[in-house]
């Protein structure tokens, strides 16, 4: 029997993808790309009600998750929210005291080894190593943590906004608590319940009501070190300011998605930017000054390319 392709080996052993379906199409061939077989189509086990899906128009169950995960984004009804927040102290620590090319064995020794987040056992060391590569991967053979990298030393200001973006594309969970939170109006209180309600509809009774406090409790956490809510028992909602290299940053993330033209300036991305469509193309129209984005905009309407941020191989990838 021929062995599997690297890629397909970390597919069907990885814990964290869950196959529903296999359906055989036309022949089997080999992709350039990461070992990707364009002859069979994977369908992922999703959420009920994941905000992702509210920008694609297509039936969830044709969506290329497989590829998506390969990029970096995550799917399912678990999450880390379960037992952390987006940790943005932590991350600080780790991409300050790694270089800026290092590979994904030097976070992990950074981390278990050398002790950079001043963990107290080499249990609560490896588990956090876990944590944090659940929400960033901390692998730049992802394409998501890489451009992050990328973006977080290019720009300090716009670092939790950043750490945010990725956590909600490689958690569901937080994915969910947007929700609320989108729907907040700045100087709001956040209604606890709501949130709650959100989740129960999205993942039914999978956690039990002590779990989803713990989620509320530490996305709410999350949800004010990324700057949208303010107060430490309380809660309420303050309007946060992207940067041109965060703006890149969403439009990359929803391009990968499959969203083009104006539409880009209206995923999930970019709604918790808290930043007006035409605003929001401003600060893109920046970022192609800062050589991150290709942007076209005539007569109302907006192009967007974010070749510059890819490989090659991924630009061929995303063109077929």
């Amino acid at each position: 029997m021929t062995p599997l392709p690297g890629f397909w080996r970390r597919f069907f052993l990885a814990p964290d993808f869950i196959i529903i379906q296999l359906v055989s199409t036309t022949r089997i061939r080999y992709d350039n790309f990461a070992g990707i077989f364009a002859g069979k189509r994977m369908v992922l086990k999703h959420m009920k009600n994941d905000p992702i899906l509210a920008d694609i128009k297509q039936d969830a169950n044709s969506l290329p998750y497989f590829l998506w995960e390969e990029m970096g984004f995550r799917f399912g009804d678990k999450g880390t929210h379960t037992s952390r927040t987006i940790m943005l102290e932590e991350l600080s620590l780790l991409l300050h005291e790694c270089s800026e090319d290092a590979s994904r064995d030097d976070y992990i020794k950074a981390i278990v080894d050398y002790n950079c987040l001043g963990k107290r056992t080499a249990a609560t060391r490896r588990l956090s190593c876990q944590r944090m590569r659940e929400l960033y991967g901390l692998d730049p053979s992802l394409l998501i943590f890489r451009v992050l990298r990328y973006c977080w030393y290019a720009d300090e200001k716009g670092r939790p906004l950043l750490a945010l973006l990725t956590a909600m594309a490689r958690d569901p969970l937080l994915r969910i608590t947007s929700l609320p939170i989108l729907r907040m109006k700045p100087g709001g209180e956040l209604i606890r319940q709501e949130m709650i309600d959100d989740l129960r509809q999205s993942i039914g009774n999978r956690l039990n009501d002590r779990t989803l406090d713990k989620v509320v409790r530490n996305a709410s956490s999350s949800w004010t070190k990324s700057g949208h809510l303010k107060g430490r028992v309380r809660k309420f909602r303050q309007k946060v300011v992207p940067t041109p290299v965060v703006t890149a940053y969403a439009l990359l993330l929803g391009y990968l998605l499959g969203v083009r033209g104006p539409g880009l300036f209206k995923t999930l991305w970019t709604k918790v930017l808290d930043t007006s469509p035409e605003e929001l193309i401003s600060l893109a129209i920046d970022a192609k000054r800062l050589g991150l984005l290709d942007v076209c905009y005539s007569g109302g309407m907006v192009e967007v390319l974010v070749d510059r941020m890819l490989t090659e191989n991924e630009r061929m990838l995303l063109r077929e």
